[in-house]
């Protein structure tokens, strides 16, 4: 299970959490899957776990301090060492230290100077995990290009039960594990579209849709996971990718998704066409906001470059997934789009499933082919849907 990790160089930051614990249990599972592991502690973390039995246990010394016994310890050769660091626990104040920048410790030092990816295992009860700043601060961090692994559900310290509990060591010892393997879709580029589109109407308002961007970005991240590079160009929405193999572009309307997708298509194995596209917008965008003057108003709309059908008359060799999203008449119109894009199979979705569609973290799809075939799949999470999505492209880039 973690043959990857012989000889890696493994950077552990343990920061002033209860959770503080389980840094013995990863720092032993590390050791024994043969990596060399140093860590950091925050001052206020030594309260909870000891320095000396992290140092025991790594067989390394444990640095808590820029400067100790009268000299200073070097950060950035610290940064420089690693292969990859992981912060666990990361309470929210580490969190927003992260975030913004603020070096007033060790361990944040070293982070800003780390030049090998960085994952981070929040850990802290679940209002503050819920509460606006944390999950703005978590976004702002990925945006980096670091990577959080996911909290736990469960009994906390203050006695409430929910989210906020750090993943548990194993876990954590197989997300880097995967890390380091190369992965079946090593040395593949795939594009994926994610999120809404919004065209203006004016400085204030737009035409827009549902789409939260749930889906595109778990077929993102599922990609990474299997070792592909993945341009992911995302519509407006405050969720983020958290894989370092990821490289996001974010944008707003059609025509700037349109741009993007025709500039990194050449370059990649395949497509997967996840967003919801606006199909038209204002013929005419007002330079300031348009006033009430009466009881209806009138708008005129023009068609948005069709994404999806351009990489089908551009494509090569390339693989195109593409999505449907219907209301009535479900199969009929998505074999007709299928066919009309030149895609290589379609995945079906209904608003008329309970559970899937929009903005939900479950979906229920279809799988349509050229051929006429389908599978059929039951509701389950978008990040399980992903794996089917990326399972069943990795057949055709064979």
């Amino acid at each position: 299970m973690s043959e990857n990790l012989q000889g890696k160089k493994i950077l552990l930051g343990i920061t002033g959490s209860i959770a503080a614990y389980k840094a013995a249990q990863l720092t032993r599972l590390f050791i024994k899957a043969g990596a060399e592991v140093k860590i950091i502690m925050t001052p206020s973390a030594t309260t909870f776990i000891t320095p000396l039995t992290l140092s025991t246990l790594s067989k390394n010394p444990v640095w808590t301090e820029v400067s100790s016994e009268g000299s200073w310890n070097n950060h950035v050769d610290l940064g420089l060492w690693a292969d990859v660091m992981i912060i666990a626990p990361a309470t929210a104040t580490t969190l927003a230290k992260l975030a913004l920048g603020l070096c007033d410790n060790m361990l944040v030092a070293v982070y800003l100077s780390a030049r090998c990816p960085v994952f981070f295992a929040p850990a802290m009860d679940v209002d503050m995990w819920h509460h606006p700043a944390t999950q703005r601060n978590v976004r702002q961090l990925t945006t980096y290009g670091n990577q959080m692994i996911p909290v736990g559900v469960g009994e906390l310290a203050s006695g409430l039960s929910g989210e906020g509990r750090m993943a548990e060591p194993e876990n954590i010892l197989e997300l880097i594990n995967e890390h380091f393997s190369d992965g079946p879709l090593k040395g593949k580029r795939i594009l994926v579209t994610a999120g809404p589109t919004i065209e203006a109407l004016d400085p204030v308002r737009y035409l827009g849709n549902r789409s939260s961007g749930k889906m595109g970005i778990a077929v993102a991240e599922e990609a990474a996971r299997l070792g592909a590079k993945v341009d992911l160009i995302l519509g407006p929405t405050h969720l983020r990718p958290a894989h370092p193999n990821i490289k996001l572009q974010l944008v707003e309307s059609a025509e700037e998704m349109y741009q993007k997708a025709r500039t990194r298509f050449p370059d990649c194995h395949a497509a997967v066409l996840a967003a919801a596209v606006a199909d038209y917008r204002p013929a005419e965008r007002a330079e300031h906001k348009i006033k009430k003057t009466g009881d209806q108003l009138s708008l005129g709309l023009v068609r948005t470059p069709d994404i999806a059908a351009s990489l089908g008359k551009e494509k090569e060799q390339q693989v195109i997934v593409g999505f449907a999203m219907e209301t009535q008449n479900e199969k009929e119109n998505a074999l007709r789009k299928l066919e009309a894009k030149n895609m290589d199979f379609i995945v079906l979705n209904s608003l008329n499933e309970k559970g899937a569609g929009f903005q939900h973290d479950t979906n229920r799809v279809r799988f349509l082919f050229r051929d006429k075939t389908e599978k059929n799949f039951e509701l389950k999470l978008k990040s399980e849907v992903a794996k089917d999505i990326i399972g069943e492209l990795q057949k055709l880039l064979k």
